[in-house]
Parts: C-alpha cells; structure tokens; sequence
C-alpha cells in the first residue's frame, strides 16, 4: 500500500499545537543572533535618550515628553527596532535561501505566518516597549510610562505583521518597509488623514494620546481613532497583513541566497 504525498494547503495532520510550538522557538533562537540583538537595542538606548532630552526643555515635563514621544520614539524608534525584528523574522531567511527548511517542513502556512510574528511580538514586547516605558521614567513623568507602553506594543507589533507581509512579497525587505515608513507614512500620512488611519506610526501615537490624562493639543488629530479604538484599528491592520502574508506565502518561488 502506497503513502499519500502530503499537500502543503493542507498540514493540519498530528500535533499542530507542537508544529506551533516549533516554529515559535525557531523564530526566536535563529532570527536573533547577537548582531540582530545590537540592532534591536541600540534604538531603545534611542528611547532613553529621547527620555532625557526632556529635561533639557523649558515646557513642563508632562507637555515636552509627550511631544517627544509622538515624535521621537513612536515616529523614529518603534519603527526603526520593529523593521529590524520584522526583518530577522522573514526577510532575512528569504534572502540568505534558508526559508526552505520551514518551508518544507510538515505545518500549515498559517501557523508559518502565525509563528513569525508571534516570535517577532515577543521580542518587541521584551525591548520596545519596556525601553519606552523607561523612556518616560527617565524624564521624570512616570504616570505616562502605562500609556506609552501600549502604544509601543501594539504599534510594533503592527509594524511585525506589515514588515511580515512586505518579506513574503519582495526580497528588499529593508528598503520598501523604509519607504513606507518615511516616505507613506510620515509625509503622505501627515498630509492625508485616510493613510494615517492605516498607519502604525499615527494610531500608536493616537493610542498614546488617548490614554493620556492631559495631552498636549497639537498631538490630537481629527479623523483618528483614539485610546482603545486605536488599538482595535491596529488589530485589524495587523490581521490584514498577516492575511496578505499567508496568502502571498502560499504562492512564492524560493530560490537560493540573494546576491
């Protein structure tokens, strides 16, 4: 009696739970060596800096971090650390030629998908956002660390899923997800209040704005959703990339290491 060649569409055979598993502790063991590390924590030293930079400001404590929060760290360090941890997760195997071995191994594509960003959101919850948090201690506002630590896990794990989707789609990870944070997102986004709806950058600093006690004017936007309902627009920008990833992934042509 012949075996059945598995399909790839369909890998929901024995112990998906244990696949799962796998692909997780994969994801965090091989996509984060100690050069991955470095580029990881020298933004959130950034964070820091950011942090102190506040008392070198004239304006009350509370009004000059908040406005160096939107736009130091949220804008230029969670997006930074996020394409490097969006990047090792996917981008980076693609290009070496050492996607094949998940590729070939017996799991469905989503859990592929689910895993690598999961792993991705882990590490951006163990380094963004305490980093940003301790940003706000560091200035000496510590009532607005809660505040920003959820903004900065929720954006970054909204830029995971994005820089995900983008690594499925083209091997220059790195270059187009640098586009689309300073070109799309901060020019255009500033511009056109439709893109900054979909953008990490702004809803993360709409989160943070929202869960604020007393922000600063100038950082509220109209035409954004603030607080919690910011975090549920991330949510749904993160399933729809994801979705983009899993459906992109079923249908790419693995090739060896980029040149």
């Amino acid at each position: 009696m012949s075996a059945t060649p598995e399909v790839k569409g369909s890998r929901s055979t024995a112990r998906p739970r244990s696949r799962f598993l796998a692909i997780l502790r994969y994801t965090l063991r091989s996509g984060f060596p100690a050069k991955r590390w470095a580029g990881v924590l020298l933004p959130c030293a950034g964070a820091l800096l950011f942090g102190l930079l506040t008392h070198a400001s004239e304006e009350p404590a509370l009004r000059a971090f908040s406005n160096i929060a939107a736009e130091g760290i949220l804008s230029l360090v969670m997006p930074i650390a996020s394409l490097v941890i969006g990047d090792a997760v996917l981008g980076a195997e693609v290009r070496a030629g050492t996607f094949h071995f998940t590729w070939l191994t017996p799991a469905p594509i989503w859990q592929i998908v689910l895993g690598r960003w999961l792993g991705g959101s882990i590490v951006a919850l163990a380094t963004i956002a305490p980093a940003s948090a301790l940003a706000a201690v560091v200035a000496g506002v510590p009532g607005s660390a809660r505040a920003l630590f959820i903004a900065a896990a929720v954006g970054s794990a909204a830029y995971v899923a994005l820089f995900i989707a983008l690594g499925c789609i083209t091997r220059r990870t790195a270059v187009w997800s640098l586009g689309i944070v300073f070109l799309v997102e901060r020019l255009l986004g500033a511009a056109l209040t439709g893109i900054a709806q979909l953008s990490p950058t702004w809803e993360s600093r709409a989160i943070f704005v929202g869960l604020l006690d007393r922000a600063p004017e100038r950082l509220v936007r109209e035409g954004i959703p603030q607080g919690g309902a910011a975090i549920v627009r991330l949510a749904l920008v993160s399933a729809v990339a994801l979705a983009v990833a899993q459906w992109r992934m079923g249908h790419m042509r693995l090739s060896g290491a980029a040149d």
